[in-house]
Formats: structure tokens, C-alpha cells, sequence
């Protein structure tokens, strides 16, 4: 019978101590080995929290399935700040560039609803748009209105 151990690490830094270590030594499983393939996998979300599910079979094999962090940690660990804007209409806590955006949208795309990146990128403008961020200096809603009118389709280009 596999156990399944859930837990959220920090992106491409997890480590034998808490919260795997504890969880995973009463298994048969190698825990360096997991730690080494967990950070292996998370490495593009440095530092950002991700929630991994580890099924472990009786004989020590084991299987990751790497989420992916929330879009607005995401945005934030992006931007550098912790905490979205109070008035995100008004007041505005970072500025993105097209490019990080893009990188976003493609961290983010296998857990959203679009079908390219440039409609993934539009899922995360509207994440930016409640945190008070706005994207290449313009509010989200006029970024997204651009982005619409194709201002934008050489750099969301997959």
C-alpha cells in the first residue's frame, strides 16, 4: 500500500529537515534522493512555496507531482513585495515587465484554463489588476486592452 505525503516546499531549496524530513523518515524511501529530485523539479520557482505530493511505495520508489504555486505568490515573487495594494485601483505596489508576465504565464499555464500563452497572460494581468501591479507602466485593465488589440503578439508568441 503507497502512503502520499503532501507538503509545500520552497522552490528548488527543499532540504532533508522539516517538513520532509519528518514525514518521509519513517519510510523505506531515500530521502536525499527525494529532496535532490524535489529541488531538481522545483528550480524555476526559487524560493517560492510549492505544493508537492510525494506517493511512496512499500519497497522505497516513490513519485512527485510538482504543483504550481498560486499566480498571485507568483506576481509577488516576481516583483519583490509582499503584500497587494490595499486600492489596487489607486494605489499601485510594483510594475511588470511583458517579459516577466510571459514568464508567469508560462510557470502558471498547465494549471490555467488557456490554451496559449498570450490568453495565459491575460489570466495573469487579471491577477495583477487585484493586487494593485501594474504591467509595462499601464494599469492591468489597459495592459489586457492592448494586449487584446494585439500591441503584444510578437512577445507572447509560445
Amino acid at each position: 500500500m503507497a502512503d502520499t505525503i503532501e507538503v509545500l516546499v520552497p522552490g528548488g531549496q527543499a532540504n532533508p529537515g522539516p517538513p520532509l524530513g519528518p514525514e518521509l523518515g519513517p519510510t523505506a524511501v531515500n530521502v536525499q534522493e527525494v529532496v535532490n529530485e524535489i529541488n531538481e523539479q522545483t528550480a524555476a520557482f526559487d524560493g517560492t512555496e510549492v505544493p508537492v505530493t510525494i506517493s511512496i511505495e512499500e519497497d522505497g520508489s516513490f513519485e512527485l507531482e510538482i504543483g504550481v504555486p498560486p499566480t498571485a505568490a507568483l506576481i509577488k515573487d516576481e516583483a519583490g513585495f509582499e503584500t497587494g495594494s490595499g486600492e489596487p485601483q489607486k494605489n499601485f505596489v510594483a510594475d511588470l515587465s511583458i517579459d516577466q508576465v510571459k514568464k508567469i504565464a508560462e510557470q502558471k499555464h498547465p494549471d490555467l484554463l488557456a490554451y496559449d500563452t498570450k490568453n495565459a497572460a491575460k489570466e495573469v494581468v487579471g491577477t495583477c489588476a487585484s493586487l494593485g501591479v501594474t504591467v509595462e507602466g499601464d494599469d492591468a485593465r489597459e495592459f489586457k486592452a492592448k494586449v487584446d488589440a494585439g500591441e503584444y503578439d510578437d512577445a507572447l508568441e509560445a
